[in-house]
């Protein structure tokens, strides 16, 4: 078998480190797919992303009314996949390098935290209620992300050749912003579309 960039691959190499990097950096186990382990990690991230835009439309945003918190929560939970993603490219860092160190690999397909970071970098620009009446749009986001972890242009590539954890982070952190944009050129797009040929604008 072999692994990324042609070297050896030991089944189950995530056995070689603790349990809750192993969770953490699989992603609570998504990375274990035996195919296409960045994919299932990405879907992954893209399938819990919904639950988090419930929770922070239906209760987040409203944390904190009428006390002098409640404008700064607000901005919080409205911009909580931004904000989470960042959060995530620098806590995630050490975890990465413990994972890589443990196991003697380089960026394995198993560490799928840095996809979990650039898919939720990709939802930045998308509105909590955007994604929770288009659910769909979160399919898009992953897609293009794919798109972007996948051929690496832009940049990306070179992001990857940085030392250790950042270049396993750093990479998918910049392929979620280009993620970001053109999601949001698809959303505007869609939008003007149907604008344009339903009487009925969108809610």
């Amino acid at each position: 078998m072999k692994a990324k960039y042609g070297k050896p691959k030991v089944p189950h190499e995530w056995r070689k480190t603790d349990w809750f990097t192993t969770m953490f950096c699989t992603f609570f186990g998504s990375g274990m797919s035996p195919k296409a382990p960045g994919t299932m990690g990405s879907l992954a991230a893209a399938i819990v992303a919904y639950p988090i835009a419930w929770f922070c439309y239906h209760y987040g945003i409203h944390l904190g009314e009428g006390t002098v918190l409640g404008p700064y929560l607000h901005e919080f939970f409205y911009h909580f996949f931004s904000i989470a993603a960042i959060a995530l490219f620098f806590v995630a860092i050490p975890f990465v390098n413990k994972a890589m160190k443990d196991t003697g690999t380089e960026d394995p397909g198993w560490i799928v935290i840095d996809e979990v970071c650039g898919v939720w970098m990709g939802l930045a620009f998308m509105d909590m209620h955007i994604i929770l009446t288009n659910p769909w749009i979160l399919l898009v986001a992953f897609g293009i992300f794919r798109f972007f972890d996948i051929l690496k242009p832009l940049g990306i590539h070179q992001l990857e050749k940085l030392p250790k954890g950042w270049g396993v982070m750093a990479d998918d952190l910049l392929g979620g912003i280009y993620t970001a944009i053109s999601t949001l050129i698809f959303w505007l797009i869609f939008v003007f579309v149907v604008i344009m040929t339903d009487p009925m604008p969108l809610e």
